[in-house]
């Protein structure tokens, strides 16, 4: 079962779930991602566009989005040719996408396409933000690096004290969310990995409803990784610091708008 807060507000159908995918270097292994991903969603039949966003690349990642584009017609490759940085990718694709419901992916097939269809269940079900967690009975993960690992749960469990929250996975950038999160949260502040914290957290203190559910993660099989954990730990404490603040002692001021009285 879904750990959630509050109980979802049943809408207006979806119309279509926006992938935000940023890739920086990734030849050789977004094809497959893009595909593997569109497949799952198309025996779904869940309507779908796939924005992968090149961060710079200097390999062949952007030759290798065009040749896919012609097996998955709803790919939409972009350029982010302002400054780069992981963050700044993904506020990129979130300015381009269509969609009213947004998945944010990892390039590198770490992420379980079959959880963007439990992702996109639940966000229908009326939640406004749904949260993998690997770290909850049912998630997992394969291969994971020892050190990650353990600067991994220290960074959650530290947020999930700050913020007084059950979410033990708030770093995991594989998350989904209602367009109108994505307007409520704004301005998005974080360049780097760190906005995967700012996105949720906001989320949380602005006043969405938001459940977690199991997923699995895998290490990547092609690449390298694109973290540099001796650079992010300023970040993340940045960022949690401007939320927490924004908590304690913005009276409110940013809340959504249309959150029912006492709620």
């Amino acid at each position: 079962m879904p750990d959630s807060t509050t109980a979802p507000n049943k809408g207006e159908p979806l119309q279509l779930l926006s992938v935000v995918i940023p890739a920086r270097d990734e030849e050789g292994c977004i094809a497959s991602t893009v595909e593997h991903l569109h497949v799952e969603l198309r025996l779904h039949n869940i309507p779908h566009e796939i924005v992968v966003v090149d961060d710079g690349s200097t390999d062949h990642t952007w030759e290798r989005l065009q040749e896919a584009r012609t097996r998955v017609p709803v790919l939409r490759p972009v350029e982010n040719t302002g400054l780069h940085g992981f963050g700044r990718a993904i506020i990129f694709g979130l300015e381009q996408m269509r969609g009213d419901a947004v998945v944010i992916m990892m390039a590198d097939e770490s992420d379980d396409a079959r959880d963007v269809v439990r992702y996109w269940q639940l966000l229908n079900e009326g939640w406004d933000c749904v949260f993998g967690s690997r770290f909850v009975r049912g998630g997992g993960v394969i291969d994971y690096p020892w050190l990650k690992m353990r600067v991994n749960r220290l960074a959650n469990f530290f947020i999930r004290v700050m913020f007084r929250i059950r979410l033990n996975d708030t770093t995991n950038a594989f998350k989904a969310y209602r367009r109108t999160v994505i307007e409520g949260c704004k301005p998005l502040l974080s360049p780097h990995f760190n906005l995967t914290v700012e996105i949720p957290l906001k989320a949380i203190v602005r006043g969405y409803s938001w459940t977690v559910i199991p997923i699995t993660w895998r290490n990547r099989r092609t690449g390298v990784p694109k973290l540099k954990i001796k650079e992010m730990g300023s970040r993340y404490l940045f960022i949690c610091l401007y939320v927490w603040l924004e908590k304690y002692f913005s009276r409110g001021d940013y809340r959504r708008l249309d959150e029912e009285p006492g709620r």
